[in-house]
């Protein structure tokens, strides 16, 4: 109820402010300020301090982007005809560190798996890196990974408040396309266990 009458005290301070031009950019600045102490009254201070980590969260992975030291721990991960696990964070990930990047998958919880936690574990140096923003305020990136077992494209997209990210992994020579979904953290934060490269 109280979003609502928020809304609708939004609007007609729109309106207002559109009919009269005589007040001043700080008269409008105080009023909105007053406007948001009582919209945030009905907001637990939980909510409101999850908010503010959210954003450091997020500002913390566009900057781990910038500096090419981050790694995304995925907690599900989509394969090509659609199935969708959850998986350990700790062993489904992507990083990149400098000219290195590490995608690893381990679905299994049972099965070691080439790489010897459940699944496979391929690095390769890193070109063709982009790093952009749309007009709403997502972040997209991409890198082009080669090494011994892997040509793919791996594509970034975050949106903004938020740390958690959504691959998508395209190899280059196959249309075994895998999106993982996990938050990005910077390289220093991360809790990743790295098994055997193929």
């Amino acid at each position: 109820m109280k979003r609502i009458v928020f809304i609708l005290m939004l609007i007609s301070v729109c309106v207002s402010g559109s009919a009269q031009n005589k007040e001043t950019l700080k008269e409008r600045i105080a009023r909105w300020k007053s406007d948001m102490a009582e919209f945030n009254e009905g907001r637990s201070g939980t909510e409101q301090n999850q908010a503010v980590l959210d954003t450091i969260a997020w500002l913390q992975a566009e900057q781990a982007l910038k500096d090419s030291s981050f790694v995304i721990e995925a907690d599900a991960v989509t394969f090509k005809y659609g199935t969708r696990v959850q998986v350990n964070s700790t062993t489904n990930f992507i990083s990149m560190e400098g000219d290195r990047a590490v995608i690893q998958i381990s679905p299994s919880y049972v099965y070691g798996g080439p790489n010897g936690v459940g699944g496979i574990t391929v690095d390769g140096t890193v070109s063709n890196v982009s790093l952009t923003s749309d007009k709403k305020g997502r972040i997209h990136f991409s890198m082009y990974v080669t090494g011994r077992a892997v040509n793919a494209t791996v594509s970034v997209t975050m949106t903004p408040g938020t740390n958690r990210a959504v691959v998508q992994v395209s190899p280059t020579f196959s249309s075994n396309d895998v999106r993982l979904e996990g938050y990005l953290v910077p390289a220093e934060h991360s809790r990743v266990f790295e098994g055997t490269s193929i």
